[in-house]
């Protein structure tokens, strides 16, 4: 079955562009459009799409707000794709629980692999987003480590996983670490968002930072 994108963006050109590279790319279809946070929202509940490319500058309901209502409802994954690295974009769209961060500066090819992993249920960031991220980490004087609410309910392979993402790892090189197989750290990723109530695993690996578990399986 082919992946289910929704595309979001409130210029047309740049709409229309997104749309065909995404419609030659083998197994996608692009099953609607949207100009604007709202229409992406009501789009989504009667598409269902598996993913959707959200700019975050649109009028009315911006991105960032339609990702949250995506998100808190399952409408399938969220992409958000911009033309604009500022931080507090690229923050307050993981923390509304979008799955990947790229530039609308993206080469063709890369959009259509960040389509295909966020649908596999991997987290994708631009290179310049992770440098930002890992920069941010770098600098800031080292957190006190926390307890999220949840964390003890996690088993000694979920806290395993959850240290492996907070390191970035994807599921292959998780299930490499921990010598299982991708599809049992799916099932492990999935337990861990939903005791952890988070939203993404971008999210969880910003938790596992915060909570002193990254680099711990090493």
């Amino acid at each position: 079955m082919s992946i289910r994108v929704l595309v979001a963006d409130d210029h047309g050109a740049i709409r229309a562009g997104l749309v065909m590279i995404l419609n030659h790319a083998e197994g996608i279809e692009v099953v609607g459009e949207a100009a604007d946070g709202a229409t992406a929202v009501r789009q989504a509940r009667a598409l269902r799409p598996d993913v959707t490319l959200m700019d975050v500058r649109m009028p009315g309901v911006d991105g960032i707000a339609a990702t949250r209502e995506l998100v808190a409802e399952q409408l399938g994954q969220v992409l958000v794709l911009t033309t604009f690295d500022l931080d507090e974009y690229v923050y307050a769209s993981l923390r509304a629980g979008a799955a990947g961060f790229l530039l609308k500066s993206v080469e063709a090819a890369r959009l259509v692999e960040a389509v295909r992993l966020v649908h596999a249920g991997e987290g994708v960031l631009a290179p310049q987003i992770t440098r930002k991220l890992i920069s941010a980490f770098a600098t800031a004087e080292p957190p006190k480590p926390v307890t999220p609410p949840g964390l003890a309910e996690l088993t000694e392979r979920e806290r395993e996983v959850l240290g492996c993402l907070g390191e970035g790892l994807s599921n292959a090189q998780i299930a490499s670490r921990l010598f299982i197989g991708e599809t049992t750290v799916k099932t492990h990723v999935s337990r861990v968002l939903t005791k952890l109530d988070l939203r993404s695993r971008v999210q969880a690996a910003i938790l596992a930072q915060e909570s002193g578990l990254a680099g711990q399986q090493r």
